[in-house]
């Protein structure tokens, strides 16, 4: 489906096979379509005005500053309890990237009973109503148009941490539904994480795994804190290969 990656090399990881798509039901593959469809819809109205998806949610920025949330504030649905920003910072989370939205899922989104993972360590973390889990991380190259996908340890994004399975059923609520700032914006995140929905979940799947074998390489650290890991799988991706995939599966 995708390039897997090395997140960190010397680490031993033994990662299981990402998901195919040939392997997925035809239920599946065609919501995927319909989320690729939807995809391409928001680049055309966006091209109309030699527009793109980072440069519509930067239309009003005056300055672009590294580190920096936009929209101020992120974007947050309060019936879903997704949420996602955009920022940049020097060192860049891929070759050739310009910067990556980070999308969540808020406690009021998560699946009743969800709690987070065991942890002993001396940082706070966002507990009860104020809970969030990070998602999905989605690179964007300079001309605004997504180059990969990857997980992040928690302190980059300062969320909770859920276990794999749990994080897997929060992707599949992920949704913006309301126009602002920018609807195509929020139409266009909310299909990627759709259409390429198997990913994410080995990814994130993946995270556990890397996680795992870091504590084990490094015994006694508080893992989630330790900023010696920071990617923690990794992917490249291509909007329209994957669409022709689908297609051709589903002819």
């Amino acid at each position: 489906m995708a390039m897997t990656e090395t997140v960190k090399p010397g680490l031993d990881v033994d990662l299981p096979r990402r998901a195919q798509l040939k392997d997925l039901d035809r239920t599946d593959l065609e919501e995927m379509l319909e989320a690729g469809r939807d995809v391409l819809e928001c680049y055309r109205v966006l091209r109309k005005t030699n527009a793109n998806v980072v440069g519509e949610l930067l239309r009003d920025v005056e300055t672009f500053y590294q580190w920096q949330h936009y929209p101020k504030g992120d974007i947050f649905d309060r019936e879903t309890g997704s949420q996602f920003y955009y920022h940049a910072h020097p060192k860049a989370s891929r070759p050739g990237e310009h910067g990556h939205f980070h999308t969540f899922m808020r406690a009021k989104g998560m699946p009743k009973g969800t709690e987070p993972v065991p942890y002993d360590g001396d940082k706070v973390w966002p507990l009860g109503p104020d809970a969030l889990s990070h998602l999905i991380a989605i690179s964007m190259d300079p001309k605004g148009y997504p180059i990969g996908m990857f997980t992040v340890n928690r302190w980059v994004t300062g969320d909770t941490w859920y276990a794999a399975e749990d994080v897997v059923k929060m992707v599949d609520l992920f949704e913006i539904d309301h126009a602002q700032p920018s609807w195509p914006v929020n139409r266009w995140v909310t299909s990627m994480v759709r259409l390429f929905r198997p990913l994410i979940h080995d990814l994130v799947r993946e995270r556990d795994l890397v996680m795992a074998a870091w504590r084990d390489s490094h015994p006694g650290t508080d893992i989630y804190a330790d900023h010696g890991l920071e990617i923690t799988s990794a992917s490249t991706i291509s909007v329209e290969k994957q669409i022709t995939r689908i297609r051709s599966l589903l002819a």
